[in-house]
């Protein structure tokens, strides 16, 4: 990796300009989620964790970005974090009151885990701090972006993606190949195993609605209905 690391060098900044601009793109695809919480005029069957997790991630891929001095990443995710609190804001309004106070557990567990975690960081020796604190927040990102896959025997079994955020998955999956070829210009370990395993939960995902294309008879009715998993 190290020799195409320094191939590309001269494009180092392009490709962190168009990665940091992406991402920002990218964070709007929660907008199709929000709207069909709109519609449906309550959360009830969507989880609130890609929001909340997202802003307590977001702050830590910020400080990230802040230990290796690098402007794309910092740039990009204290828009990110805008974005994200936005969402995180527009939930808890269509939370029904007796699903609030998951929201706020959730919400509270993030935000002491985000601080400990700034606090790490704080009292770390310098010299290992960036290649430690970048392995966990490598961990906790994996955690986040497979939090959907953990409802994947109930989506085949209801045949029906509601509450899953594909938009978000799809997009994402273009900015983590963005990433992984900056992360290899930059020959950070941690950027690039982030991004290939952002770019690897769509085909899973793609494969599930593959195969929950199904058709189904009804016994009482006689007639064959056709479920297929929609985007949402």
């Amino acid at each position: 990796m190290e020799a195409i690391s320094e191939a590309l060098q001269p494009y180092k900044e392009q490709v962190g300009m168009a990665a940091g601009i992406l991402t920002v793109g990218q964070m709007f695809s929660g907008c199709f989620v929000c709207n069909d919480i709109r519609k449906k005029g309550t959360t009830d069957g969507f989880s609130a964790m890609p929001f909340v997790g997202g802003c307590g991630l977001t702050v830590l891929f910020l400080q990230h970005g802040m230990l290796m001095n690098d402007s794309a990443m910092t740039n990009a995710n204290l828009v990110g974090l805008t974005i994200s609190l936005a969402y995180a804001i527009f939930f808890l309004l269509y939370t029904p009151p007796t699903g609030r106070s998951s929201y706020w557990r959730q919400v509270g567990g993030t935000a002491l885990f985000t601080i400990t975690l700034l606090g790490y960081v704080k009292v770390e020796n310098p010299s290992v701090v960036e290649d430690r604190f970048g392995m966990i927040i490598t961990v906790l990102m994996l955690a986040l972006i497979g939090q959907p896959l953990f409802g994947l025997p109930d989506i085949i079994r209801r045949k029906s993606t509601e509450g899953l955020p594909f938009a978000m998955i799809l997009s994402g999956t273009i900015v983590g190949l963005s990433w992984l070829l900056y992360g290899v210009i930059l020959n950070n370990v941690f950027v690039v195993v982030r991004s290939v395993f952002i770019s690897k939960q769509v085909a899973v995902l793609c494969d599930t609605r593959s195969r929950s294309d199904v058709f189904t008879r009804d016994s009482t009715e006689g007639n064959t209905q056709c479920y297929q998993l929609s985007l949402v």
